[in-house]
């Protein structure tokens, strides 16, 4: 790998859209949890944590992503989990954070809606006071689940309207079509909420239309398989849909053998507007910086298309213009530092 690609990688500002804060749960602190509440796992070591993340599918991740949720029991738990990802985005430069978090993983066992808040918030905002982090929540629905518990979580968060910025629809995507949440999606709308969903992972690119046509998106989550549909390639392209791309994910949950076969820098060269992100991090061996170094070594990423890639964060992000703005002058500043310059709206 170049070093002063990595370098730069390490250095410049970047952006984070496609996180789940219930995925960056380590196995240090999935242990000391289950321990501090008396809890049984089926590990006993992190080793045998480690071991067991050999994934077939989404599902095989997913049933065990929940059972390492379950260790989350008070408001101090999810203050410890969201403290320790909003550091690492401190080290990493990860100067803005859109934060997924999924309330019916912890409803559906009796944790209160407002001890998740409590504890997200409690981090939040000790992370931009202390720092300055820029962070947006986006709340989760199960799709696994029926439309009503979408329709309940959405009731519950009324109180915490203000500090969440959009909603969005995550968990088992085969057999669970967008349309299946028509009208939860229809009334975050009229609540106010940015919209964005996964789509196009393991589901068909159907899935990735039905969420723009039925749900409203703005944003799509993962959608790689957009590349099966070329009429869908040139409608993402056209409207400058983002898509949040998760390479390691992708690799882990065998979407693709290996990362020498992901389509991302394909898919920026076809002007998809796509971003670099780790989806679960404590369960896909990468941070965000890991995702990108894995570009650079495995897929021969240029200076260029990492500029692009990392300018693309911001550009996808929820951040209005105006916010925007000083995040890609930074970064801008950065890879001119590094010798990466921009041409238009590609850079070299």
């Amino acid at each position: 790998m170049d070093q002063g690609l990595e370098a730069f990688l390490h250095a410049v500002p970047k952006a984070e859209l496609h996180l789940h804060i219930e995925g960056t749960l380590e196995p240090t602190m999935l242990l000391g949890l289950a321990e501090r509440h008396g809890l049984s796992m089926p590990w006993s070591t992190i080793e045998e944590i480690e071991a067991a993340y050999r994934f077939e599918d989404l599902q095989s991740f997913l049933d065990l992503y929940y059972l390492g949720a379950s260790v989350l029991r008070d408001a101090e738990d999810f203050h410890a989990l969201a403290r320790a990802y909003l550091e690492r985005c401190r080290d990493q430069n990860v100067v803005h954070l859109e934060m997924m978090f999924d309330p019916q993983t912890h409803t559906d066992r009796g944790i209160a809606f407002d001890v998740v808040m409590e504890g997200l918030l409690g981090a939040v905002d000790e992370a931009r006071a202390e720092w300055g982090q820029s962070v947006r929540l986006i709340m989760c629905f199960l799709r696994h689940l029926d439309e009503r518990s979408a329709l309940e979580t959405l009731q519950r968060a009324l109180p915490f309207r203000e500090h969440i910025d959009a909603v969005g629809l995550d968990s088992g995507e085969r057999g669970n079509p967008p349309e299946k949440f028509a009208r939860a999606f229809a009334a975050a709308r009229e609540q106010g909420y940015a919209l964005t969903a996964h789509a196009g992972e393991e589901g068909p690119p159907a899935y990735i239309t039905g969420a723009l046509d039925t749900l409203g998106v703005q944003r799509i989550d993962h959608g790689v398989r957009c590349l099966e549909d070329p009429a869908l390639v040139e409608r993402l392209v056209a409207e400058r849909i983002p898509l949040t791309v998760c390479p390691q994910s992708n690799v882990r949950l065998c979407v693709y053998r290996s990362m020498a076969e992901h389509p991302i820098l394909e898919m920026l060269e076809r002007g998809l507007s796509v971003s670099v992100n780790s989806d679960d991090p404590a369960y896909f061996g990468g941070q965000l910086v890991d995702n990108y170094l894995a570009l650079a070594r495995e897929l021969d990423m240029s200076g260029a298309q990492a500029l692009s890639l990392v300018r693309g964060s911001f550009g996808g992000s929820l951040l209005a213009p105006a916010e925007r703005a000083p995040f890609l002058a930074a970064v801008d500043a950065a890879a001119a530092s590094h010798g990466i310059v921009r041409v238009g709206d590609r850079a070299s």
